[in-house]
């Protein structure tokens, strides 16, 4: 229990204590040298943490110890395939076709290595690997040499009960939809923390993960009552089946495995059983106990039947398949389902109307009266359709309607309103959106822009940014405040709000919002990947690489070309060694891509082989002041140097852009842009171009605080200490509490 609730406590830079202890004044000596291994890992202690560590027995001690070196990789394997890999081995794509040749007649010439393959002499310098460099089968490994570092470490915190507590209300009230590291939170402190009393939930995902804990406990009445109507009860049961939060269609899940499994290979193309196997898994089949149970659920819905029947239609086609696995044509015939029986009648018979069909009816026959009327009925839609309605039935008509439903539509969408205008009323091009699936794609502008001015179409977008901006302050000045003065850190200015991009991989130290800007430090930048820990032996290759975008041109550092200009590869490993995990490294020279005029160079992985990424797969960037070393076999990973780093869940992405560097400001953009393709040529340029303009157009924190202290009519001041409100970037790093704050009406 107390490890995963330290894992907790880690994510926000807080050590978590139970119960405290002993606060000897006198350090002991297990505690001294604890200290001595944090700071060769990254990690320091603040006084408090200092003093409450110093009362644990040495064995507690030892625990944290092994949890902080599990989150920074200290165990993992750092071995490269290439030894001194800063120094070019000289391979090229002659050394393969000669090598390929020789074993593929069976010539027997040159060196036999442990992977029975020959190198024939005159090609690979095989002093300089570490395995095999035709197939890339490491065979040697070395030990990681923990130091200590003049770098900034990262300082720990205390944790108790109540922080966990606040913690998972915080979580609990989000008003947005919670990332990976919200949700496997969320999810241990469910276990262990208790529910608060009266707690309002105000995202459907967040429920669901509600709903799965007590019904873990067997309380499947209380879990009930968190059901409104059948699409929450059929989220559930998506979510269970096939692990998304959103009810995805099973042919979208199917098609994108299967793509996901096809590798083209210099050998041809080869398509993996993997996808066959996740694709039967997609079947629903239910033991009795469960059906019950979400028969019970359904019978037990008090809105009423015409109103579900209608939320049922626009996913019909899946709650077909889910009334016939579930056997609830045969529950509705048992006494006490009654009400089960009139939803069922009602659904096949369709009667009920469809709101969507009457708002398109009435936009079809241009009729405004009857459109916004009913877009009034559901202000969340309404604000969706918004801009599309401004083009359609004119801008001052559209936002004169939506002004009456302004107050009731959540600050979330009245913001993202604000920050998306300009770009969607904006000639040519494409928008970046996100499918259900997690991948981002790019589609065409509403091609009504085209039909309207560009004055007119500025016109729309001030009309926009003017009533949304009225609405928020509106709110804010609406809320209760006894404070008179605000601090807020300028690098919050920096940092856009969390919307609309949900981050699905996790981070263990730090984690950071997507668009947060980190400022590089030193001339070198070294990117690392770690994949394969705790598995079998296996032909597994994931890719590490960067594309560089020049003015003119596009260059890259990957397997296919281990070095150019300003970037250097420590080699392509292709089967990982059993049990031990592989690395691969990317080191980026910012004086020669500055002096080579290099405007961006994007942070990439891959799943080279079949399926999508996962395989235990952390991948990061080090930035230091300091010269960072490279040992002679090749291992270059200093803990104490990391910048940023992620941990890959299991998904449905085949490629991953991880982080833009802005050559020119020495700064990286953090970004998760899910991409299709085992290569980094996959990757689009004016897909993250779209992306790094979506961003930009985001609203930052600091804005947004600002905006709060103007309608409250507070102070900003310079100074922590005359502050009544501290907003800092350990606030910001609870991307929860910032949502709750700046996000709740």
């Amino acid at each position: 229990m107390e490890t995963q609730l330290l894992k907790v406590a880690l994510r926000q830079s807080a050590i978590y204590i139970s119960q405290a202890g002993l606060k000897e004044t006198q350090l002991k000596p297990s505690t001294i040298e604890l200290v001595k291994r944090f700071a060769k890992i990254g990690f320091s202690l603040s006084e408090d943490a200092l003093r409450s560590i110093n009362g644990w027995m040495p064995v507690q001690q030892l625990k944290l110890l092994k949890e902080l070196c599990e989150i920074k990789g200290i165990n993992k394997n750092w071995t490269p395939l290439v030894k001194q890999w800063d120094v070019p081995t000289g391979e090229g794509w002659f050394d393969h076709v000669v090598t390929y040749f020789v074993n593929a007649f069976g010539l027997k010439r040159g060196s036999q290595l442990q992977c029975g393959h020959y190198i024939p002499e005159g090609t690979f310098p095989l002093e300089r690997y570490n395995g095999c460099p035709f197939c890339g089968t490491p065979f040697e490994f070395d030990e990681l040499e923990l130091t200590e570092s003049s770098n900034p470490l990262n300082v720990l915190e205390v944790w108790t009960d109540s922080d966990l507590q606040q913690y998972l209300t915080t979580l609990l009230q989000s008003p947005v939809a919670l990332d990976a590291v919200q949700t496997d939170d969320l999810k241990i402190l469910l276990q262990h923390v208790d529910l608060p009393d009266d707690v309002d939930i105000k995202m459907k995902e967040t429920k669901m993960l509600v709903i799965d804990a007590l019904v873990a406990k067997n309380e499947l009445t209380q879990a009930g009552t968190f059901f409104d109507s059948p699409a929450d009860i059929l989220r559930y049961l998506w979510y269970k089946h096939t692990g998304f939060l959103q009810v995805i269609e099973p042919k979208i899940i199917a098609n994108k495995l299967h793509k996901n499994s096809v590798a083209y290979w210099a050998t041809g193309r080869q398509v993996s059983t993997s996808a066959i196997k996740a694709k039967a898994s997609l079947q629903l089949k239910f033991k009795r106990p469960a059906c019950r149970m979400y028969a019970d659920w359904l019978n037990n819905l008090t809105m009423p039947v015409a109103k579900q029947g209608e939320l049922m239609h626009t996913k019909r086609g899946i709650w077909v398949r889910v009334i016939r696995a579930l056997r609830l044509a045969e529950f509705s015939k048992k006494k006490g389902y009654e009400q089960l029986a009139t939803l069922l009648d009602a659904f096949y018979n369709k009667n009920y109307t469809v709101w969507n069909g009457e708002v398109e009816k009435g936009r079809i026959e241009y009729d405004a009266k009857k459109t916004f009327g009913l877009l009034k009925q559901k202000p969340g839609a309404f604000a969706r359709s918004l801009f599309a309605n401004m083009l359609w039935f004119g801008d001052d008509i559209a936002v004169g309607h939506f002004k009456e439903v302004a107050d009731k539509v959540p600050l979330r969408l009245l913001l993202s309103l604000n920050m998306y205008a300009p770009l969607y009323f904006e000639k040519g091009g494409n928008r970046i959106v996100k499918t259900n699936s997690g991948l981002s794609k790019r589609i065409p502008k509403n091609q009504l822009v085209e039909l309207h001015e560009q004055t007119t179409l500025d016109k729309a977008t001030l009309a926009v940014r003017n009533l949304t901006l009225d609405a928020i302050q509106k709110n804010y000045a609406g809320q209760a405040s006894e404070s008179q003065n605000i601090f807020i850190d300028e690098q919050l200015f920096n940092i856009p709000l969390a919307i609309g991009d949900r981050l699905e991989q996790l981070q263990d130290v730090n984690p950071t919002l997507m668009g947060t800007t980190f400022k590089v430090e030193g001339d070198k930048l070294r990117l690392f990947m770690n994949w394969g820990e705790g598995l079998k032996a296996q032909h597994l290759d994931m890719d590490l690489s960067c594309l560089i975008a020049y003015e003119n041109k596009l260059d890259k550092c990957s397997y296919q070309q281990l070095s150019t200009t300003g970037c250097k590869h420590s080699g392509d490993i292709q089967r990982i060694p059993n049990k031990a995990g592989t690395a691969e490294y990317i080191e980026l020279d910012l004086g020669v891509l500055e002096n080579h005029l290099a405007k961006y160079v994007c942070f990439t992985c891959n799943a080279y082989t079949s399926g999508s990424l996962s395989a235990n797969m952390v991948v990061g960037w080090m930035n230091s002041q300091y010269p960072m070393t490279i040992k002679k076999s090749g291992v270059a990973y200093d803990p104490t140097a990391v910048q940023h780093q992620i941990r890959i869940t299991e998904g449905l992405a085949k490629g991953l852009l991880f982080g833009v560097l802005d050559v020119a400001k020495r700064e990286i953009i953090w970004m998760e842009l899910p991409f299709g393709g085992q290569v980094v040529q996959n990757l689009d340029l004016n897909h993250v171009e779209g992306m790094l303009q979506k961003l930009s157009a985001k609203i930052k924190i600091g804005e947004l605080l600002q905006l709060k202290a103007k309608a409250q009519q507070l102070t900003v001041v310079d100074e922590v200490a005359l502050a009544d409100e501290v907003y800092d970037l350990a606030w910001a790093g609870n991307t929860a509490a910032v949502s709750a704050l700046l996000l709740s009406a």
